[in-house]
């Protein structure tokens, strides 16, 4: 099936490594020009061809506003995807309130800027793809991430909201609702797991993918390509929807 990426450009988030980097990979493989930011630009640039590294920091809001800047000098962007880091666990009798005010400007407030300073030029083109990722705790919230479960929901609300505003232009706006995927990040929480309840980080996991009915955590290839297809020409049709990669671990309909 041909996507119809062939000569979009796409600016993918936190592209240097994990869920990111196989984003971008599997944009460029389909033809689109991409526009990774990250803080280690280096990485980004040894992915492969048609990809290209800026420097962006979402938790400095000069970082962020250079990057649009950069962005918009060099002709904008066809296809967003939005992909932020996850703040550290913890539980939400406990959490100090600042501590999601600290999060949220990193995680949620430089996401909406990046996707406001894009979409006149989507509008322009009567064209645009805006994809989102968040996580699994946005229908079934995870314990001990609170901060995590309650910013992932403010983004799929600000989604399905700008999904209505946008989609008479052409432009698309979904949520990727992640699973267990296997990245850097889930084997911290995994080691995390293991040492706060005195288990091997083996047994974490083992416990962890019984609870998923495709008994493994997925691969970033398999989540990267969901988001290849909600990105590309096929997809003009869907929007305001959350989209699970999760291997059915979200048992609610």
């Amino acid at each position: 099936m041909k996507l119809g990426l062939e000569g979009k450009r796409a600016v993918v988030l936190g592209a240097s490594k994990g869920l990111g980097a196989a984003i971008a990979q599997t944009l460029a493989a389909e033809g689109a020009t991409v526009i990774g930011g990250a803080r280690t630009v280096d990485a980004i640039e040894k992915l492969g061809q048609n990809i290209k590294g800026l420097p962006l920091d979402l938790a400095s809001p000069t970082s962020v506003q250079a990057f649009i800047e950069a962005i918009l000098a060099d002709g904008g962007a066809d296809i967003l995807i939005n992909n932020s880091g996850g703040p550290a666990p913890g539980e939400a009798s406990t959490l100090p309130a600042s501590d999601y005010a600290n999060a949220f400007n990193t995680m949620v407030t430089p996401l909406i800027s990046i996707t406001q300073a894009l979409l006149p030029g989507m509008r322009a083109k009567k064209w645009g793809r805006i994809v989102t990722l968040t996580s699994s705790g946005v229908e079934s919230p995870i314990p001990r991430l609170a901060i995590s479960n309650a910013l992932r929901q403010s983004l799929a609300g600000w989604s399905k909201t700008l999904a209505g505003e946008v989609a008479a232009d052409g432009i698309t706006a979904n949520i990727i609702v992640q699973g267990r995927i296997h990245t850097t990040r889930v084997d911290e929480l995994d080691e995390a797991a293991a040492k706060r309840l005195g288990k091997s980080v083996e047994d974490i996991k083992a416990q962890s993918i019984s609870t998923i009915p495709a008994a493994r955590y997925g691969r970033v290839e398999e989540l990267a390509d969901v988001v290849a297809f909600i990105a590309s020409e096929r997809a003009s049709y869907v929007t305001g929807s959350l989209i699970r990669v999760d291997g059915g671990m979200i048992r609610s309909i």
